[in-house]
């Protein structure tokens, strides 16, 4: 948990719980650090109601739970359920409960138990639909939204390690038969072995962490009251050719509101458009266009003549991701020395 610092002097953590042996496993092992430092974790069980069985496995978690010492809250996915896309859809309401209890009971940390293996599985997935480099970073283990902090502290650890620590414990947990189905990508993926650690998508996540890191320090700076950011030119000329993509995608990621980066086709294209000529053409809008929901407008900085690369929503666009949320500082701002704008 240390990474993800800093907490407020008590802690309080929200754990999303679905029964499951990894979930499970992370709401064990959070419950002990916060209680360490003096807090508490809750455990937010999520009922889909997409099986009859859902709602009593919801009920005999929450009191596995409690015999641990873990408080707990059901959230129930309640409407009408969509004929098609239902995984995807369910994945909206599961993160739009998790993020309402979180805002509804004061909670700034919402932890989610991905691990080493649901990560090669991600990864491979992104590359078979053509993902830019940032999205096959995979999964990242922080994710800062207005009203609560994603974490993903598991994402090192193998669903091995995770297993035994139950199975150490004498804790018994629920498979959900949606994750072996064949019907579903991930699943098929897991049937075919895709997060071996040792794996070429497991290499190559490894591979793109290293970029990932390598592109902090890069400056932004804010540009306006409504969000914007500038890019400088002459910053991204410096860069090499991988880091200038990554560093555009987090950006229209970030700007744009987008669930996932853009797919590498798009970056790429354009990656041609911000590197050409810094010329303005002659109606002074000719370079001008848009990606992901972003706006980009080449525009001369005020009382200079330097060329600066304005990134803003587009017009009517409202889901912009904030780059530092005011949530994040309420647990103490001096000590957020990795943050940078």
């Amino acid at each position: 948990m240390a990474p993800f610092g800093p907490y407020e002097a008590h802690p309080e953590l929200a754990v999303a719980v679905s029964g499951g042996r990894d979930s499970l496993s992370l709401a064990l092992l959070a419950h002990e650090w916060a209680v360490g430092q003096g807090g508490r974790a809750v455990a937010m069980i999520v009922d889909h109601g997409l099986r009859k069985e859902a709602a009593d496995e919801a009920r005999s978690t929450a009191r596995l739970l409690e015999g641990q010492g873990i408080g707990s809250v059901v959230l129930r996915w309640t409407g009408d359920k969509p004929r098609t896309g239902l995984q995807e859809a369910a994945r909206d309401a599961r993160y739009r409960l998790l993020r309402e209890a979180c805002r509804e009971r004061g909670l700034l940390h919402l932890l989610i138990g991905h691990h080493a293996d649901d990560q090669a599985e991600t990864i491979a997935m992104r590359a078979a639909r053509g993902s830019g480099p940032d999205g096959l970073a995979g999964m990242a283990a922080l994710i800062e939204w207005p009203e609560v902090r994603l974490l993903r502290p598991l994402l090192s650890v193998r669903r091995a390690h995770l297993t035994a620590t139950l199975v150490a414990r004498g804790i018994a947990w629920i498979d959900d038969p949606s994750n072996l189905d064949p019907r579903f990508e991930r699943a098929r993926l897991r049937l075919a072995g895709a997060s071996d650690a040792n794996s070429p998508v497991a290499d190559r996540m490894r591979a793109n962490h290293e970029v990932a890191s390598a592109a902090a320090g890069v400056e932004l700076f804010e540009a306006s009251d409504d969000g914007a950011v500038a890019l400088d030119p002459r910053v991204l000329e410096r860069l090499s050719p991988v880091l200038r993509v990554r560093l555009l995608s987090r950006v229209v990621q970030s700007i744009g509101g987008g669930r996932h980066p853009p797919r590498r086709e798009r970056l790429d294209r354009a990656m041609v458009r911000l590197s050409g000529p810094l010329e303005r053409g002659r109606s002074g809008r000719e370079r001008d266009f848009t990606l992901s929901g972003c706006q980009f407008v080449l525009r001369q900085a005020v009382g200079s003549r330097q060329l600066l690369w304005i990134v803003r929503p587009e017009s009517g666009r409202k889901g912009r991701q904030p780059l530092i949320p005011a949530a994040f500082f309420a647990c103490d701002p001096a000590a957020a020395t990795h943050l940078w704008t």
